[in-house]
């Protein structure tokens, strides 16, 4: 997902197609079927380390302008982010959504040749 953020053109194209796979590999096989979180019940450390899809794609989606996970297409993982999101000393730290998408949007100008500005 950050290839899709730092990059432009042909490069941020094959991004987008990749990262569908990704994501589908992280729902089927590691939340699995049943479970809540990735651990099964409770949040645990693979939570923690895929936490950053729960808040932080949904950004860069919208500062690039593409959305890569679809609740149709991954109910499970939506699903994932929505409890992850709830749980209360997760959400009581969370970045603000609106702040996060200044800043990167910010940041992505200042990164990208102008020409290659989306």
């Amino acid at each position: 997902m950050w290839v899709v953020y730092r990059t432009s053109g042909e490069e941020q194209e094959k991004a987008i197609e990749d990262t569908p796979e990704m994501l589908k590999v992280m729902e089927e096989d590691g939340l699995g079927r049943d479970n809540k979180f990735f651990g099964g019940g409770n949040i645990g450390i693979v939570d923690i380390a895929f936490g950053q899809i729960a808040q932080w794609l949904g950004v860069i989606e919208e500062v690039v302008g593409v959305k890569m996970l679809e609740a149709h297409k991954f109910p499970r993982l939506h699903a994932w982010i929505k409890n992850f999101k709830e749980a209360p000393v997760i959400k009581e730290n969370l970045p603000d959504s609106d702040e996060m998408l200044v800043s990167f949007k910010r940041r992505r100008e200042k990164s990208l040749p102008p020409s290659s500005q989306d």
